[in-house]
């Protein structure tokens, strides 16, 4: 006997959830204590597993229904296939009557919780991505690194804009959302002075060949986590200064850069106002 667990994470095309992968863990978690033999099957080698070795197939999560589910069935139509943890929208669908057990988390009015809400989960970094929206080599470059990286990516929008519900209608706002990111990404000047104020580690690359605008202000912040355009492409830069801040000094130095500071711009703006001619 050997078992295969299959969910809409295993499909192709099968645009998995959260709940949908966290309820495959459970399963897998709970045959292993059974001392069930199994394997878990993922969309990048579920085409490639073999039927033959497998006596059932568990699936695990999401709808019953439409043309995928109802291949499995034709696939493994030797084993034994369960359904665990599934909704089921129409009991006489073949994706559903195909099935020799239907173990539903909702069906006929009647619901059971949910095998994702106990499912372990392992706590990762929250970055804070601001990026300039210009299609660029250095924000391919910083993307492309980004998508490698194990850490909950939140794209902000630095924009306000009062109108739309999707974007921070103020700057208040947008500072609460970055005081609860552990580190920023950014290529903007909001990035790196937002994050700073809030004491959050920003990593900034620069858009600019030569530096522009956020070296010069990395610079006035005496702040380090700094990447030139010229070298976006090159990852161990981009990922040793990830670890950098995502380290404890790296949140030490943020912490620091947000004390309130004497700006020399304002000073130099009231005493214009004292010293310059009344008119």
């Amino acid at each position: 006997m050997r078992a295969l667990v299959i969910g809409w994470a295993s499909l192709r095309h099968g645009e998995a959830t959260p709940v949908d992968v966290l309820g495959m863990r459970r399963v897998d978690a709970a045959l292993s204590l059974a001392e069930v033999p199994h394997d878990l099957a993922w969309e990048a080698d579920y085409d490639t597993v073999d039927p033959a070795r497998y006596s059932h197939v568990v699936f695990v999560s999401g709808p019953v229904k439409g043309r995928q589910v109802r291949e499995v069935h034709r696939r493994f139509a030797h084993c034994h296939r369960i359904a665990v943890g599934v909704s089921v929208a129409d009991p006489g669908e073949e994706a559903v009557t195909g099935f020799d057990q239907v173990l539903a988390r909702d069906h006929q009015g009647i619901a059971t919780p949910d095998l994702s809400i106990d499912a372990p989960t392992d706590e990762v970094l929250v970055a804070g991505l601001i990026l300039a929206p210009e299609d660029t080599a250095v924000r391919s470059s910083v993307t492309r690194w980004l998508a490698g990286i194990d850490c909950a990516r939140v794209p902000l929008d630095p924009g306000l804009a009062p109108s739309d519900w999707a974007r921070c209608a103020t700057p208040d706002q947008f500072a609460s959302i970055l005081s609860h990111m552990d580190v920023v990404v950014t290529t903007r000047l909001d990035g790196l002075v937002m994050g700073l104020r809030a004491g959050v580690p920003v990593l900034a690359v620069d858009p600019v060949v030569g530096g522009g605008t956020l070296t010069a202000q990395a610079d006035a912040l005496g702040w380090p986590a700094l990447v030139p355009a010229e070298e976006a492409g090159q990852t161990e830069n981009l990922d040793s200064w990830w670890r950098w801040c995502s380290s404890v000094q790296g949140r030490a130095v943020a912490a620091l850069r947000a004390l309130p500071t004497d700006n020399g711009l304002i000073r130099d703006m009231v005493k214009a106002f004292k010293a310059g001619p009344i008119r």
